[in-house]
């Protein structure tokens, strides 16, 4: 079979982001992966939530070969994936007001603990009041937003803000409004969305980023291994009882 073209071209374009936010975001991704080192250093926990897609990168940096132990899934009933039916109604509580603050008051967040909140859009109810809430209860809030959306759409908070605006450091995922990066003759609708591959990359870099910052303090990064490796489920279980106290997707 022959090479697809589109297929090539959806791959240039997802280089063509990474290379962008790699290089525009530089900044931002190193201010993220020290202000994640500060908590871990500190003794404070972890916490990523996402709606809808945006849960994917979150769920990629919780509980997972290589990543840090630390970090935790903060989840809320029926918008963290599409298992909930119908489908529909996870986009529909991103809308809800006053889920994000009823979420936050039952879970183990503190102040002084980071919250890294993933939505492309950054527009809806729920990632604005995640970020506000989690702002006042004294949280350092990390937002993983495309900013284009603020520039090109309207905010459908009260406030009329985007989760950009509530943030101690956003880091840009420069996804275009509509997040479909292929056109073609004869598909009336545009195609093949980038902003999984994005965000997973723009959160692996932060904690990358964190695990540098601890190493450069003589601080050893909590990391997982792999438990399909020998010695694995060994080094996982004396992490887990290291940081037993700042992990809750075990309990």
């Amino acid at each position: 079979m022959s090479e697809s073209k589109l297929a090539g071209q959806f791959f240039d374009a997802a280089i063509g982001l990474l290379q962008r936010v790699r290089d525009e975001e530089a900044a931002n991704v190193a201010d993220a992966g020290a202000a994640i080192a500060d908590t871990v250093a500190a003794g404070g926990r972890l916490f990523a939530f996402g709606a809808g897609h945006s849960s994917l990168a979150a769920q990629d940096v919780v509980y997972r070969a290589g990543g840090f132990a630390l970090m935790n899934l903060l989840a809320v009933p029926g918008v963290v994936g599409v298992d909930v039916m119908p489908a529909t109604l996870g986009s529909a509580l991103e809308r809800v007001e006053g889920l994000a603050g009823a979420v936050l008051d039952s879970s183990p967040a503190r102040s002084g603990d980071v919250l890294v909140i993933i939505s492309l859009s950054g527009r809806n109810a729920l990632p604005v009041e995640m970020a506000m809430n989690a702002r006042a209860l004294g949280l350092k809030v990390i937002g993983v937003t495309s900013v284009a959306y603020a520039e090109e759409t309207k905010s459908r908070h009260v406030s009329g803000t985007f989760l950009k605006d509530h943030c101690d450091i956003v880091l840009d995922s420069k996804i275009a409004v509509g997040d479909a990066e292929l056109t073609h003759e004869g598909i009336e609708a545009p195609f093949a969305p980038a902003s999984t591959v994005v965000t997973s990359a723009l959160m692996q870099a932060t904690m990358a980023a964190a695990a540098e910052q601890l190493v450069e303090r003589g601080i050893e990064p909590p990391l997982l291994r792999s438990g399909n490796v020998d010695g694995g489920h060994d080094w996982n279980g004396r992490v887990m009882t290291e940081y037993r106290d700042r992990i809750f997707f075990r309990h």
